[in-house]
């Protein structure tokens, strides 16, 4: 495989069964993408793109076909195998924030890096809450923080390890528009900075935009 494909599906299929019978939710799907690509998955909803999404980062598996994340074959690795992967190589950004109550903000993005056995976990958490405008509030547990807070503190957790490939699943769903905004420019410009591959799943065609390369979903294939 090209060394600067960072990520590789072939003949991606996911069926599960419902009462209906079985449903196909993602279709054949083959696709390349580069390292340092931005790419946007479009579609209306139901088109397979959040289940596309979690089988590329090894959330899910295929019920047929391969996927390469960063040069691994990660389709027939064992659960804790692919774990290992996605502890190395992937950042995730959600709708929904995902930040343990219990911890700090400072401990949320600390937890990654500590995982990883980094000596500088502290440090380097603390470095990325600067800057994405939070250092002074590194002390505050999730409820204390606003929605957009919230999601910047996810953002820090998602690139503090300098993943290969940053998978973001309608990331400003849940912020009014302002907050929205600021958050991509955020997310774009961190990206641009770690040179991290970023695909993004969203709803929102200006966000799409914004992107080098995007992808549309119907029914579970890509048109």
């Amino acid at each position: 495989m090209d060394r600067n494909i960072v990520l590789k599906a072939a003949d991606l299929t996911r069926k599960v069964s419902s009462p209906e019978g079985t449903l196909t939710i993602v279709d054949d799907v083959a696709l390349e993408i580069a390292a340092g690509e931005t790419v946007a998955l479009v579609g209306a909803s139901g088109a397979g793109k959040s289940t596309l999404l979690a089988l590329l980062a090894g959330l899910d598996l295929p019920s047929s076909g391969r996927v390469w994340l960063a040069g691994t074959e990660i389709t027939h690795l064992s659960e804790d195998d692919r774990a290992r992967v996605r502890a190395e190589r992937v950042g995730f950004v959600f709708q929904a924030f995902h930040l343990l109550a219990s911890l700090t903000a400072l401990e949320n993005v600390m937890l990654p890096l500590e995982l990883a056995g980094r000596a500088d976990a502290r440090e380097a958490a603390q470095a990325m809450l600067e800057r994405v405008g939070l250092g002074g509030r590194a002390g505050h547990y999730p409820r204390q923080l606003s929605g957009g807070e919230q999601q910047r503190v996810a953002l820090a957790r998602a690139l503090v390890t300098r993943p290969a490939v940053l998978f973001a699943d309608e990331p400003t769903g849940n912020l009014d528009t302002a907050t929205g905004e600021a958050i991509w420019q955020l997310l774009f410009d961190l990206n641009a900075e770690s040179g991290t591959t970023l695909v993004l799943v969203t709803h929102d065609t200006r966000l799409a935009a914004r992107c080098g390369r995007v992808l549309s979903m119907s029914a579970g294939r890509l048109v």
